[in-house]
């Protein structure tokens, strides 16, 4: 595997999304464990095939070289994070029944668009079922952008989403605009969503959204060290996953993903019996 980082570019590039990937991921996957709002990503990474479609019509439809997909993959994630989070706040629904309305709406726009747009849409089939190895050097600095994005923001509103994810009445009463920051953490989420698109596919993102988080938290009590080993966790599954789908030739997404899911379990079961030593 080393010998093929040092002959084979691409495959640096795959590494370098997957870390990048992981970063957002593992952040973004800490709050998302703790407010329990895990489906939220499956319906934001499938509403978003509307949001690809879209773009990915007019890219061909009327030759506007400058839209792709990835943009319309951002647009429909946001909105869509925004529409659960309104609806939950202004008309007190449940957000699974939000999710699902999403979920198939996103998908079923998605899928008349691609029925619509001529020629082979290959590009759809990477951001669905994943395929880290087409990443180019400038969708690296893309991620790493968005990464710094997200680093940002938790940094500067950290107290605020620990506050609205642990106890949103106590939030309310300490003056804290919980509406703004609950908006604000869902628009992240679907950032980091889009990210790990890039490297597993909108099929398999809650795996890797949620379950270096879920380890993470098996492993320390502290939220930013669970932060930090959900990232540590995230990039390896990540690297491991793709030099075992190098050397087996097999899907490097649902590689990364079957990795994460093997480890998960693993770590399920050591949970267990340690409960049951106690």
């Amino acid at each position: 595997m080393i010998e093929a980082l040092l002959t084979h570019s691409f495959l640096y590039m795959a590494i370098l999304a997957g870390i990048a990937g992981s970063v957002t991921g593992g952040i973004m996957g800490s709050f998302v464990v703790v407010k329990r709002i895990v489906f939220i990503s499956g319906s934001i990474a499938h509403s978003i095939l509307g949001g690809m479609g879209l773009f990915l019509w007019i890219h061909r439809t009327f030759d506007i070289a400058w839209i792709t997909p990835f943009q319309g993959a951002i647009v429909a994630a946001i909105l869509s994070a925004l529409l659960i989070g309104w609806i939950h706040l202004e008309y007190q629904q449940r957000e699974d029944t939000v999710i699902a309305a999403l979920w198939s709406t996103g998908m079923s726009i998605g899928v008349i668009f691609i029925a619509l747009t001529p020629g082979y849409n290959v590009e759809l089939m990477h951001y669905l079922f994943g395929n880290i190895l087409w990443v180019t050097k400038s969708d690296v600095f893309t991620l790493i952008a968005l990464d710094m994005i997200v680093i940002a923001i938790v940094a500067l509103f950290r107290h605020q989403f620990l506050a609205i994810c642990f106890d949103e009445q106590q939030a309310k009463l300490q003056k804290v605009p919980v509406k703004f920051f609950y908006l604000l953490l869902l628009c992240l989420v679907a950032i980091s969503v889009v990210l790990l698109i890039q490297v597993v596919g909108a099929i398999l993102v809650i795996a890797m959204l949620a379950i270096p988080a879920a380890i993470a938290a098996n492993l320390t009590r502290k939220f930013t060290s669970m932060m930090i080993l959900a990232v540590i966790i995230g990039s390896l599954f990540s690297i491991f996953g793709t030099a075992v789908a190098y050397q087996l030739n097999w899907p490097p997404g649902a590689t990364i993903a079957l990795v994460a899911t093997l480890f998960y379990l693993i770590s399920f079961r050591l949970r267990l019996r340690s409960l049951k030593v106690q």
